[in-house]
């Protein structure tokens, strides 16, 4: 345990409350999952993978012997995923069920058990320990790039929406916590990935920053397009549609003046009259 390197225990602890924290932010969508009675609309990987991680690192500390902190909020994070995992098992749909298992055969069970299998009888334990260091570490800095998919949504739509403050928040002072915490243990896999990590974390402030005040942008579903004559006019609380069809009377004879100028009044009557409802509408 770190508690011979006071530094150490502190940012140890303080990444505990910070990453506890952390993992309890997806509590509001599992109880409107509850509401619903269905997990339809959401996915179950960010908690396959979150559980995966946590089972690298308790093996990881489990092996090093001397990071007694990274076991605690690793085994509540095991527990908290599992929670969600069974959760959205339950009220996911038939075919959300099968994707789940899929995943959890795929990380939770072939994944660790190669990595386990393939560390765990190394004879030289130091050997066993850096490779074991180095699988963590890839696939932390794999995880702290999975951001990178908000982000670019985030600059495309010009909107916050999917990406709280207060999380990224979180995600920016836990990295810092455990960045300092493998500094002082002088554990590189520990702190390298949490570099990158604490990169995201202020990225993700800064785009919040500049977009928070940007009005948000109605999503278009291709299943719902209107048809070519239909402009939508939006504004506050308001949504007039106004028909662009017009008349146009097309004369017989290039000569014929009068004609010409009763088929521009028609057009003009038909335009008046749709402006005039879509006046009335507003």
């Amino acid at each position: 345990m770190a508690l011979h390197l006071p530094w150490a225990f502190i940012f140890g602890i303080l990444g505990n409350v910070v990453s506890f924290l952390v993992s309890l932010a997806p509590l509001p969508t599992f109880y409107q999952i509850y509401k619903k009675k269905t997990s339809e609309g959401f996915q179950s990987i960010p908690y396959v993978v979150s559980l995966f991680s946590a089972m690298l690192w308790i093996y990881y500390a489990l092996l090093k012997k001397d990071a007694m902190l990274l076991i605690t909020i690793n085994t509540f994070c095991v527990f908290i995923q599992t929670f969600y995992i069974v959760t959205y098992f339950y009220y996911g749909p038939k075919k959300e069920k099968v994707v789940t298992v899929k995943l959890i055969l795929l990380f939770n069970v072939f994944g660790f058990g190669v990595v386990f299998l393939s560390t765990f009888f190394l004879k030289n334990p130091k050997i066993r320990l850096c490779v074991l260091g180095y699988i963590c570490m890839a696939f932390a800095l794999s995880v702290f790039v999975a951001p990178l998919g908000i982000v670019r949504k985030v600059i495309k739509t010009k909107s916050v929406e999917y990406m709280p403050f207060s999380l990224s928040l979180f995600l920016s002072l836990g990295a810092v916590m455990w960045f300092f915490y493998g500094l002082m243990l002088k554990d590189m896999n520990i702190a390298v990935p949490n570099v990158l990590g604490f990169i995201f974390g202020v990225l993700q402030m800064i785009l919040y920053a500049i977009y928070k005040n940007y009005p948000k942008k109605m999503v278009e579903d291709p299943k719902l397009q209107l048809p070519k004559h239909i402009v939508d006019v939006v504004k506050p609380g308001t949504t007039v549609q106004v028909s662009s069809e017009v008349n146009v009377v097309a004369p017989n004879n290039p000569n014929d003046n009068d004609n010409n100028n009763n088929g521009g009044v028609v057009g003009a009557e038909n335009i008046k009259g749709n402006s005039t409802d879509a006046s009335n509408n507003v």
